[in-house]
């Protein structure tokens, strides 16, 4: 591969989650852990709404797609961890990065907006149900949903293209776990501040935008909770939003310091230990939403 063309390095080592030799077993049976309780809690979620006739609801219908989600998002990062956590030498192809870094965005940005909806459908049941069924029809939510994926191709094929052109020279060892975009650029021998302003302009449209329209719906569904006169009914409100803003606050929280910030103020170790919280912990939470 020359240097006018992509890449001189051909492939990259993986740092890990950490180098201490004796915690690579347990934390090796830590995740694997999480990702078959992430594997059987999603494709059991999905099952389940898709041959229960009383689950076929705008809100299940968005909690089936954060599954397929949340599925596919474990499942391009997890694999890989563990395998890397019971080998010596923790190698991963330039194409094999690239192809994880795309589909690693695809998903994470997927993630952001289906958050979001699912926030705003909150707010239309809690705050207009007689409106409900209209505002959220079939035809509407099916158009929500394609969106949400759209944005999420998008972006991850405008960050994974200008990572493409970024030259790889002698540095090829990633501090990290899998391919991500600031220790992929850290390595880079050529100039990022394109790939910066990308991934600043991006961070902010697919973290602050869904952001605000999920704080905004919050607001408004608590103003309508503490109206409800009965305290029973304002639990059983409240209760139908609790687990999607613990997820919501996990994911968004620990996303936001991970790329919200300048990347040469940025620490790597601390963004890995950020990043768990988002790419696999939060997987497994998103099952209660």
């Amino acid at each position: 591969m020359t240097a006018g063309n992509h890449s001189t390095v051909t492939e990259f080592i993986l740092a890990g989650l950490t180098e201490s030799p004796e915690l690579q077993l347990p934390l090796f049976f830590l995740f694997l852990g999480v990702y078959v309780v992430t594997v059987v809690g999603n494709l059991a979620m999905i099952t389940l709404i898709g041959l229960s006739a009383q689950l076929h609801t705008p809100m299940y219908y968005f909690l089936s797609n954060l599954s397929f989600i949340d599925l596919c998002h474990s499942t391009v990062i997890t694999p890989k961890m563990l395998v890397n956590f019971v080998t010596e030498r923790n190698f991963i192809s330039y194409q094999a990065c690239m192809t994880q870094l795309y589909f690693f965005l695809v998903f994470v940005i997927s993630e952001c907006h289906m958050l979001a909806i699912m926030a705003y459908d909150r707010y239309v049941a809690i705050c207009n149900p007689l409106l409900y069924n209209v505002t959220m029809s079939y035809q509407v939510c099916s158009r929500l949903v394609v969106g949400v994926y759209i944005m999420g191709l998008t972006g991850a094929t405008a960050h994974t293209g200008c990572m493409l052109r970024v030259l790889f020279c002698k540095a090829d060892r990633i501090n990290h776990y899998f391919c991500d975009l600031f220790p992929l650029l850290e390595l880079s021998c050529s100039s990022t501040y394109i790939n910066e302003v990308v991934v600043l302009c991006f961070s902010a449209f697919n973290i602050l935008a869904p952001s605000l329209m999920i704080l905004s719906s919050y607001i408004f569904i608590m103003a309508s909770i503490l109206r409800i006169r009965s305290t029973e009914g304002r639990c059983k409100a409240f209760s139908t939003c609790s687990s999607h803003i613990s997820a919501v606050a996990v994911f968004f929280g620990s996303a936001a310091f991970m790329y919200l910030q300048p990347s040469s103020v940025s620490s790597m170790n601390q963004g890995k230990v950020s990043s768990v919280f988002y790419t696999i912990i939060n997987i497994a939470g998103g099952l209660d939403s």
